[in-house]
């Protein structure tokens, strides 16, 4: 794998992380890497791009992440292509889908220009409605209805079955989120390398479980206004029966790892 130009965010207001982004990033420059990084972060010999959005528009071969799950999530969301992170636990509280602590960069680097890493592919949703697509999610798209006082009838299709029930919201995981969202209300943890998506029905009016479907898509409609929340970072609006579509995202996102393991985010979950 052949590295050259990479950037480094950091956790968003984490002072402790934007100072390890500037060491991280000083490290990169004396060995001759091209550096990005994001304000408020500056370091000499490196380019710095106002946001995360900018780095759509630069090709490039790495991007290093040190923050927590929320980091990883908000980066990801801004790739639209297949760039590569290497993801250090900095302030997160349980950093599930991190590699490394910030102790291991050195050898993390070292792992990278050796070619001993694996490349861990993920597969991401993205949903659609009016003819508007939104940013991929790497966990999950959650759509609830926006009036707390009144139950919403939710019609979700996918395949060839439909399923009308009454309930506060539809969550449609991934994999990666199967040990997020997903699991708090209900659903099943799956092999991160599946490719298949979660249904998890929120609070139903009749008992109905999680359904585990091909990563084909899902469309769903509602009885009332709704939410649409990507990874609880995002939220977009649909209105009354409008069709709102989620699927698997063409691009998947890639994680960098220094060994191969089984279920990663369960022995980090405790389990």
């Amino acid at each position: 794998m052949k590295i050259d130009k990479v950037a480094i965010v950091s956790k968003f207001g984490s002072k402790k992380a934007e100072k390890a982004a500037k060491g991280i990033a000083e490290k990169l420059l004396k060995q001759k890497f091209k550096v990005y990084t994001i304000s408020p972060v500056s370091v000499k010999g490196a380019k710095k791009v106002s946001s995360l959005e900018d780095l759509r528009k630069i090709k490039l071969d790495l991007v290093i992440t040190l923050g927590g799950d929320g980091t990883t999530l908000r980066t990801f969301r801004n790739l639209e292509n297949e760039t590569p992170l290497l993801t250090i636990n900095i302030g997160g509280n349980r950093g599930i889908l991190s590699e490394i602590f910030l102790d291991e960069i050195d050898n993390a680097i070292q792992h990278i220009r050796k070619n001993k890493i694996w490349l861990d592919r993920r597969i991401r949703v993205i949903a659609s409605c009016n003819n508007k697509q939104f940013q991929p999610a790497l966990n999950e798209i959650y759509v609830n209805r926006k009036n707390l006082t009144k139950t919403a009838e939710f019609e979700i299709k996918f395949q060839n079955d439909t399923i009308k029930q009454k309930m506060d919201g539809i969550m449609i995981s991934t994999p990666s989120g199967s040990t997020g969202h997903s699991l708090s209300i209900g659903g099943p943890v799956l092999h991160e390398s599946l490719d298949v998506l979660i249904i998890t029905p929120v609070a139903p009016v009749h008992r109905l479980p999680s359904i585990v479907v091909p990563d084909e898509k899902v469309e769903i409609r509602c009885s009332h206004d709704c939410n649409i929340v990507m990874d609880a970072q995002v939220i977009k609006s649909a209105g009354v029966d409008e069709l709102i579509t989620i699927k698997k995202y063409k691009k998947q996102a890639v994680f960098i790892r220094l060994k191969k393991k089984g279920l990663r985010q369960m022995a980090k979950l405790g389990f």
